[in-house]
């Protein structure tokens, strides 16, 4: 099975598979400050089972060693690619057709999240990145 997913107005499309792994909830300054909220949601796969099936995706380095790619149109955040990790990318979980179908399963740099953003769900909270 395949997930698909696309940003808000249509233009963009993917699809991936559901070898999904490090699905976590981002508090990290640059994620908010791109998305607008106190935090997002996302999950990895191989790079190799990221498809974009429709459209074209704008990209823009957010840091050095970092590539994000958005709609150009409507501008919804997509995926997040490290250079240190060329093999893997991160997709927006609520960019799917069907979010459900991915549930976060920790909470990654917790140092920066605001103080008003409760975490409350029990799950694993890391400071920064899982093996730091």
């Amino acid at each position: 099975m395949r997930l698909q997913g696309g940003c808000y107005c249509g233009a963009v499309r993917y699809e991936t598979s559901e070898r999904m792994f490090h699905q976590t909830m981002c508090h990290c300054p640059s994620c908010r400050r791109l998305s607008g909220a106190p935090h997002v949601a996302w999950f990895s796969v191989a790079r190799a089972d990221y498809r974009v099936t429709a459209g074209t995706p704008a990209q823009f380095a957010s840091s050095a060693g970092v590539m994000r790619s958005f709609c150009g149109a409507c501008g919804t955040q997509l995926t997040y690619a490290r250079s240190d990790t060329p093999d893997q990318i991160d997709v927006t979980t609520c960019s799917l057709d069907e979010p459900e179908a991915v549930a976060p399963r920790d909470h990654t740099f917790t140092a920066y999240r605001l103080d008003w953003d409760h975490i409350g769900d029990g799950m694993t909270q890391y400071l920064r990145l899982r093996d730091e």
